[in-house]
C-alpha cells in the first residue's frame, strides 16, 4: 500500500526515530518521500546521538538529500544519553540546527503532563524553546501527545497562554483505531486522565473490535470559544489503526478545523519521552 494512494501531495509527513535506529536509515526515507511529493519531516531523538559530528552529518544528510527544513525534536526513549546531549535544549543550545539551515522546529507537549516534568518545568522548557526561535529566527511550534478527549488540552493551551507562551499549538490526535489498539499505544505513551473518555466508548459500543476516531476530541475544540483555541495551527494524525483508515478518516470527516495544516505521522508510536 503506497503512501500516494492514500495522502495528497504537498502532506507533512513525519519520520520516527525509535531507539537503535540508524539515522542514515531515516534520511533515505526521507529522501524517498520528498521524491514522492511529500514534506519529510524526521523526529531527531536527542539522546539517540552518539556525538555531536553524528547530529550534525545526520541534519546535513537531511537538507542535502531530502531537502528537509523541519524536523521533529524529542528527547528520546532512552533512559541515558549515547552522547552528549541529554534534552531537546542540548540540542538547542548547540548551534548546529541554525548552521544547518532548518527552517521550524517542533517539540512536544504534553496536555495531560510530563512523564517526568512538572507543570512549570515544562512551561520553562517551552519559554526557553520560544525565546530560542525569536534568537535565531526559526519557527517553532509544539506537537501535542494525543489525548482522547478536548478538555486537557484546552486547560493546558491556558496554561500556556497565562505563561505568555505564544507558540503555535499541533494538536495530536489518535487515528481510527480498534479501542484495544488505542489502549495498547495509550499505555505505552503514558496518556492520563483521558482514557475514561476511551472506556467510555468501549462501553457504549459494548466490544472492542470497534474502530474508534478522534471525532470527539475535535468536535471539543469546536465547540470551545475561539480564544481558546486560538493557537491551534493544525493537526497531527497518528495513524494507529494504519494509514488506510486514517486517510478515510480524514477524507470523510467534516474538516473545516483540520484544514489549516493537516498532517500524518508515518510511525504508530506517540511521544514517549520528549
Amino acid at each position: 500500500m503506497e503512501l500516494r494512494d492514500h495522502f495528497a501531495a504537498g502532506t507533512d509527513v513525519t519520520i520516527t526515530f525509535l531507539p537503535g535506529d540508524n539515522y542514515r536509515h531515516n534520511v533515505e526515507t526521507a529522501a524517498a518521500l520528498r521524491r514522492a511529493g511529500y514534506n519529510p519531516v524526521p523526529h531527531i531523538a536527542a539522546r539517540e546521538m552518539a556525538s555531536r559530528e553524528a547530529l550534525g552529518d545526520f541534519l546535513a544528510r537531511a537538507r542535502g538529500e531530502a531537502d528537509v527544513s523541519r524536523i521533529l525534536l524529542i528527547a528520546g526513549d532512552v533512559a541515558a544519553a549515547k552522547g552528549p546531549f541529554k534534552s531537546t535544549r542540548d540540542v538547542c543550545s548547540s548551534g548546529l540546527i541554525e548552521a544547518h539551515g532548518i527552517a521550524s522546529v517542533s517539540v512536544a507537549g504534553h496536555p495531560e503532563g510530563h512523564p517526568y516534568l512538572e507543570l512549570p518545568d515544562a512551561l520553562q522548557g517551552l519559554t526557553a524553546w520560544r525565546d530560542w526561535g525569536q534568537r535565531t529566527g526559526t519557527r517553532v511550534d509544539v506537537v501535542t501527545q494525543f489525548c482522547f478527549e478536548s478538555a486537557p488540552i484546552l486547560q493546558w493551551i491556558g496554561a500556556l497562554d497565562r505563561a505568555g507562551i505564544d507558540l503555535p499549538v499541533i494538536i495530536g490526535l489518535a487515528g481510527p483505531a480498534t479501542p484495544a489498539t488505542l489502549t495498547k499505544f495509550a499505555l505505552r505513551c503514558g496518556i492520563g486522565n483521558s482514557m475514561r473518555a476511551l472506556r467510555a466508548q468501549i462501553g457504549r459500543f459494548g466490544r472492542l473490535l470497534t474502530d474508534t476516531g478522534p471525532d470527539d476530541v475535535v468536535r471539543g475544540l469546536r465547540c470551545a470559544p475561539a480564544a481558546a483555541t486560538a493557537p491551534i495551527a493544525g493537526f497531527h494524525l497518528f495513524p494507529f489503526g494504519g494509514l488506510r483508515k486514517a486517510s478515510n478518516w480524514l477524507r470523510d470527516y467534516d474538516r473545516n478545523l483540520l484544514r489549516p495544516a493537516e498532517r500524518v505521522a508515518t510511525s504508530r508510536a506517540g511521544f514517549q519521552n520528549p
